[in-house]
């Protein structure tokens, strides 16, 4: 159902910082493009920024790709906003809402969409932190907002009803350029949330894409396959009552 692009609701983006799985995935057809974030840059041990970057950017030149700013000083961050911009055409560079201080980031997105850099304002979990980026973006420079749902759900909070009205707003201001995006994604009936709420694009974990194959699969078949994968286990662990 949702191995391919064909008939999907909603645009998938790969979330990580690994261009192997990247490339895996785009030679399946399932992405639409991918994201990464400075966790994973530390994780998948990249070592210079502007050259994975760039390798990216050669290796995925019709996927959305985004990246993010390092520093945490506004002036700064806008500094290495264009800087990152101009290294593809097809990079929105990450800004996050605020800095780590809690000083809103709302004065350098104005002046980088009023620029024309295409920017993904990120790590959004209220809002009213929606609604400033909602005000500060251009409507004529693509942008999209993400909005941490998993996270959100995580404290215990429903994040359909902020993300429905996300797309709400965006919709009224209106900014035709501008998507919902769902972040922090945490399993795969996500992705039929992220369609309910008419949100363009949700990010996926690489282990989530791996299987994708079992949306619409039949319980009873589920349900086959687990027992199998227990019987499995106990017969290669030599266990015995």
């Amino acid at each position: 159902m949702y191995m391919g692009k064909a008939g999907r609701k909603i645009k998938l983006f790969a979330d990580g910082a690994d261009l192997n799985e990247i490339k895996k995935f785009n030679e399946m057809g399932v992405i639409d493009g991918f994201t990464s974030n400075p966790f994973f840059l530390k994780k998948f041990g990249v070592k210079n920024y502007e050259e994975f970057i760039r390798e990216a950017v050669r290796m995925f030149p019709d996927l959305s790709m985004s990246f993010e700013v390092l520093s945490d000083d506004l002036p700064a961050m806008e500094r290495e906003a264009r800087k990152i911009s101009n290294w593809g055409g097809n990079i929105f560079v990450k800004i996050p809402v605020t800095n780590t201080k809690g000083d809103s980031t709302v004065p350098i997105i104005r002046n980088l969409s009023q620029d024309g850099v295409k920017l993904n304002i990120t790590v959004i979990f209220t809002l009213d932190q929606v609604k400033s980026a909602v005000a500060a973006l251009s409507k004529e420079v693509s942008s999209y907002i993400s909005i941490f749902a998993g996270r959100i759900a995580d404290t215990g909070l429903n994040p359909l009803p902020m993300v429905k009205e996300s797309v709400r707003l965006v919709n009224d201001a209106p900014l035709p350029r501008t998507e919902v995006l769902w972040a922090s994604t945490k399993q795969l009936y996500n992705i039929i949330e992220a369609e309910e709420t008419g949100c363009s694009i949700i990010t996926i974990g690489y282990d989530l894409l791996d299987r994708l194959e079992v949306i619409g699969k039949s319980l009873e078949e589920s349900s086959l396959d687990m027992v199998k994968m227990f019987y499995d286990a106990t017969e290669s662990s030599g266990l015995v009552v």
